[in-house]
This record gives structure tokens, sequence and C-alpha cells, in this order.
């Protein structure tokens, strides 16, 4: 059997994705290469559970904690910053494991981007200054009333992606999805990887995601959420969307009790997690689905 390129590894949040990666890495000699939104922050560790530095150190980890939280990360730019470390890892000549939950990276590394041109800083302010205020159902039907096919695929809450949108269409004069519909040249050939989901039962998930959001706030999730209310960024930008940051800013404004707030950081990770398994299903259905545990280890450790 040929070798395969890279390790894809892909499953809800808290279903144990970094500790497999971590095991396979250590056994195979590869490298980590993060494919997780919210972990390329170097502001949460702990928030998004990212790997600690005893971790690292155990196996080379990239594109973990690179960016700064206020700066606007997309998949095109984590397109590009993986294309730089698989060129490392493979002159290194290791291998690649990418590891994370975030369904457009692993769409992006698997079939491409489209190539759609840079929305120029003064439309960008523009749009986003009208935005400002602005409740996402209403910018929803604005958006229906310029993009109406690129509406369609939103969820009404959503207001980063409908903000994008509106930059695109005022950009550009045409809708977003005629852009994405422009094909796009794939990182990695879907044939050329091994790619696994990782399924957990929906009771089991739900305890480990409640126990480990409980770690975290003991091992100073708080702390990380303080600095960064001090540093008063803009709501709207991702990293400030961390799970469970919405929540924690919101006690520390005052506005709710510790308890509420992880609660509700809880539930928005539940939610979450469904919402991931049900992408995977119907965009990536390339991915293995396996269940944690000694059969998706050996299903892996035997294709290598």
């Amino acid at each position: 059997m040929t070798s395969p390129k890279a390790i894809l590894i892909a499953g809800p949040t808290a279903s144990g994705k970094s500790a497999l990666a971590l095991r396979l890495a250590e056994q195979a000699g590869g490298s980590i290469i993060n494919a997780d939104s919210m972990q390329v922050y170097r502001d949460f560790r702990v928030l998004t559970a990212r790997p600690m530095p005893e971790e690292e150190r155990r196996a080379p980890h990239l594109l973990y904690g690179h960016v700064d939280a206020a700066e606007i990360y997309s998949a095109g730019r984590w397109l590009a910053d993986a294309s730089r470390a698989l060129a490392e890892v493979e002159r290194a000549g290791r291998l690649p494991i990418f590891v994370g939950g975030s369904g457009l990276y692993f769409r992006a590394l698997l079939q491409g981007l489209s190539s759609m041109p840079q929305v120029p800083a003064a439309v960008r302010s523009k749009v986003r200054g009208a935005a400002e205020g602005v409740a996402a159902a209403a910018l929803h039907a604005r958006l229906a009333a310029r993009d109406p096919a690129t509406a369609a695929r939103l969820r009404p809450s959503d207001r980063q992606r409908i903000v994008r949108a509106l930059e695109m269409f005022e950009a550009t004069g045409r809708p977003l999805t005629e852009w994405q519909a422009s094909p796009g040249k794939p990182l990695i050939e879907p044939g050329a990887a091994i790619a696994v989901f990782i399924t957990v039962d929906r009771t089991e998930l739900r305890a480990r995601i409640e126990a480990r959001f409980d770690k975290m706030l003991a091992e100073g999730a708080l702390d990380e959420a303080r600095a960064l209310a001090a540093r008063r960024l803009d709501p709207a930008l991702p990293a400030m969307k961390a799970h469970g940051a919405p929540w924690l800013l919101k006690h520390l404004a005052g506005e709710i009790s510790l308890a509420e707030a992880a609660k509700e950081a809880k539930a928005d990770t539940r939610n979450y997690a469904k919402r991931q398994e049900t992408w995977f299903r119907h965009q990536l259905p390339q991915f293995q689905w396996l269940a944690p545990g000694e059969a998706l280890e050996e299903a892996l450790f035997r294709r290598l």
C-alpha cells in the first residue's frame, strides 16, 4: 500500500483529536498542523484547548497561536499558511498530520479555494461602519436584497459571514456565490490522505464538553478573557467569538454570574459540536467516521 501523503483528523470539539494526533506524531515521525480556526489565536491557549508547551515539545506543532486576536483570519489566509507549513514538514521528511474541527479549512485543503479578490480596506471600513449596531437578522435581510443566493446559504444569525458577503458585493458588484463557484486547486489530493472524523456518543460528548470547560476555568480561562477584555477589541472580530469567550466577557462586565456564563458556554459548545457533525457529513463525505479508542488507532496505524 502506498504511504499516505498526510493524515487528516477531524471531529467535534472535545472528541480527543489533539491527543490522537500527538500519539500518531510520536509513533510515525509526524508534525502536527493546526486546522482549528480558534487555536490560531495566541490570546487563547486554555480557552481553545490549544496544546500545552509540554505537548508541543513532544512533536513539532505548526500554526498554533501565531495570530493576534485583533486580526481577521480567514480560510484563505490559513490555506496559504498551511501550504508553507506543509512544505516545511515535507522538507524535514516528516508526516504531516492536520488536526482540527474547522470544516472550511479541511475543505480548502482538499478542494482548494476560488480566487476571490481582496476587499479594499476602504470598502471593508464602509460596510462594517454601516453594519455597526445593526442586528444580524437585519443585515441578512440587507444581503438578501442584493445577493439572494448567498443569503439563502447563510444562517440569519451568522453575522461574520453575512458582513463578508456584503463586503464582496460592495467591492465587486458580484454575488459571493459566483466567486465561490470558481474552481480551486487542492493542496492535498483527497486520495493521497487518510481522512478520519472522530464520532463520539452524544451523551459522552456532552459530558466531555462540560468537564473540559470546568477544567478550563480551573486552569485560567477567565484570566485569558480578562486580558482580552482589557484590549477593548471590536466584538465582531472572530477571536471574540471563541467558545465561551462572549459569556465570560459578559460575566466580567458584571452582566451575569460565572455559573450562568459557564452554563451558556457549555450549551453553545454542544450546539457547535452538532453543527460540526452535520457539516462534515454533508460537505466532506470522503472522511471515514470512526469511534475513538483502540479500533480508531489500529485503523490508522495499519495504514501508515
